[in-house]
């Protein structure tokens, strides 16, 4: 049975800068970066309890990656903010060059993720961020679907020395789990037998409600929050392959790069099912109301339950 229940949607980012702050508590050393963006990102909430330790750069966000690099190279725990199609995007380079190559210990925490922007349009939107940061030697890549997620991942990455890439979105999301995160591991959030959801970020609370609904009419749907997205949890992954025979995966993201393909290709070399991926098709966002637009490009319930009906025939479970 689901133990979820939809509760009072929670801002990622205002859960981000109370982690950072209590972060900054326990640990005199680490220090905070950000691009011009700190009311948005959050990181105010710490640039406001420790001035001292606070740097906005200004609108140089490939300069801010190098800086945040020489100062964890100096021996500091260092995080850095700003939107993710500028910290994923404008910044790519720098985070190859200056942070993962050199192994430094820059936490990058990356608001306003994927299509739910909104209004801000297609060159805001950016949906190719996990598969370019996944792609990057030693980086850890962290997709929260809630608040208490988003407050455990900010504490894991600072206990795990290295980089990584932490992606919020800009719209809040209901509560979906009980924020006890890992890093590597996959949260099981609804068990079954006939079907397995692979989610991240904000469609992990629509995988829930379909499975839900599909319960209704005898459907079993696993439900699995890939929040870490790398490492990830083969294991989890593989087990409800073999369990219940076909996967689909949801993610705000394309479907070119990024769980979806890492949910076909680890499944195909290892234990051979259907797969289906629901996100953004090989296109650019446009402006919008941010929920619609997840509608119009593709993830609506609907569609999720549609995709879910195809892989139950292929599966030979319904008619």
């Amino acid at each position: 049975m689901s133990a979820f229940a939809v509760g009072k949607p929670e801002s990622l980012r205002d859960a981000y800068g109370k982690a950072l702050v209590a972060l900054g508590e326990k640990d005199p050393e680490l220090v905070v970066f950000d691009a011009d963006l700190s009311g948005s990102t959050r990181t105010i909430l710490f640039g406001q309890k420790f001035p001292d330790r606070f740097f906005n750069v200004g609108v140089m966000e490939p300069t801010m990656m190098t800086m945040a690099a020489g100062l964890a190279l100096q021996g500091r725990t260092v995080y850095a903010s700003t939107f993710a199609v500028f910290a994923a995007g404008q910044a790519y380079n720098a985070v190859r060059q200056s942070i993962c190559y050199n192994q430094a210990n820059v936490k990058i925490v990356a608001t306003h993720g994927g299509l739910l922007v909104g209004a801000d349009g297609g060159t805001h939107q950016i949906v190719e961020d996990i598969g370019l940061m996944r792609g990057l030697p030693g980086m850890t890549v962290i997709v929260p679907a809630d608040a208490p997620t988003t407050r455990a991942a900010t504490f894991a990455v600072a206990d795990r020395y290295g980089p990584a890439y932490v992606r919020l979105t800009r719209e809040n999301l209901p509560p979906v789990t009980d924020g006890s995160f890992a890093i590597g591991k996959a949260a099981e959030l609804r068990s079954g037998s006939d079907l397995t959801m692979v989610a991240v970020g904000s469609l992990v609370a629509r995988a829930l409600e379909v499975a839900e609904d599909l319960q209704k009419v005898g459907v079993s749907t696993r439900v699995l929050d890939f929040a870490s997205v790398k490492p990830f949890d083969a294991p989890a992954l593989l087990r409800a392959a073999r369990d219940t025979g076909a996967i689909l995966v949801l993610e705000e993201h394309s479907v070119l790069t990024g769980v979806g393909a890492l949910v076909a290709s680890t499944t195909s070399e290892n234990s051979p099912v259907p797969v289906r991926r629901v996100g953004v098709p090989d296109l650019f966002g446009e402006s919008g109301e941010p929920w619609a637009l997840l509608d119009r490009y593709g993830m609506s319930k609907e569609r999720i339950t549609e995709e879910a009906w195809e892989l139950l025939k292929a599966r030979g479970k319904v008619q």
